[in-house]
């Protein structure tokens, strides 16, 4: 968990102290408040040290229960402005993985350059749309979140749409080992590894692959993105970070840099992906 966000979640558990030292009827003791709400004792305690994030119910029973309902605005606003930061899979995917592809499609459509870095799997917008399929089938799976693979693959696939408008750029740079890693049958990867080739020489697309055999700066690291030098996006098992201050963006930016200096193009990076492909074939 991030140093920003655990601060802010700690300020919001002595906002949410304040509220019930001060409450109009008089001062609550911890016990008190988790007797009115009908909480564990420690739920209390834990939300107002800062050691569990609040749901927006929970804020709204708290304002209530301390009489203090004109808050509740204030508090959601403190709450939206840390999970802005880390947004949780469970919560992102309680409806399923369409919603949050389409809220992908959204931010990534006023981005003019993109600067991404996959070290594990084909980027989403080169997918196919079988290999996109598989990827959201064992997530589900994974996150047991509701399965509607077919409209996130839709969702994905219209995204696609972006790499063919003018004045876009995608700068993909990915590790050997995303070619090689078979989250799908190899039939549905040789497809994809096809696909892949033939963005080589894409006006809007400079794909660099970091073959296995070459020097690095830096370890292969997880998968984030480069919106615009504005907005980072990476992601954990766990929750996806939006990372939006300048100092965070330049550190990712060195990164990336870093590994566009170990990463071949053009025909040598076809040739890597066709040095892949005939692995497949045997």
């Amino acid at each position: 968990m991030s140093t920003d966000y655990q601060r802010a979640r700690e300020e919001l558990g002595r906002r949410l102290r304040e509220l019930r030292i001060d409450s109009p009827g008089g001062r609550l003791t911890g016990t008190e408040l988790a007797a009115r709400l009908a909480w564990p004792q420690s739920k209390v305690s834990k939300l107002e040290n800062g050691r569990q994030t609040p749901t927006d119910d929970d804020l709204r029973a708290w304002a209530e229960a301390t009489g203090q309902l004109a808050v509740v605005g204030e508090l959601r606003a403190r709450l939206r402005g840390f999970e802005s930061h880390i947004r949780s899979w469970r919560r992102q995917l309680a409806s399923g993985h369409r919603p949050v592809q389409d809220a992908w499609n959204s931010v990534v459509a006023d981005a003019r350059i993109l600067r991404v870095w996959e070290s594990s799997i084909v980027n989403g917008l080169l997918q196919t749309a079988d290999y996109a399929r598989h990827i959201f089938e064992r997530h589900a799976e994974l996150q047991k979140s509701p399965p509607d693979a077919e409209d996130a693959v839709r969702a994905r696939m219209k995204r696609q749409e972006w790499l063919y408008r003018p004045g876009k750029q995608l700068k993909l740079l990915m590790w050997e080992g995303a070619l090689r890693a078979e989250v799908c049958p190899p039939e549905v990867l040789a497809a994809q590894l096809d696909r892949l080739s033939g963005v080589v020489g894409m006006d809007t697309v400079r794909l660099g692959i970091v073959p296995l055999g070459a020097a690095l700066r830096l370890p292969p690291s997880n998968a984030f993105w480069i919106l615009d030098d504005r907005l980072v996006i990476t992601e954990d098992w766990h929750a996806e970070l939006w990372l939006e201050d300048a100092e965070t963006i330049a550190l990712y930016r060195r990164v990336w840099d870093a590994f566009e200096e170990s990463a071949v193009f053009g025909a040598d990076a076809q040739g890597v992906i066709a040095r892949v492909r005939r692995g497949l074939d045997r």
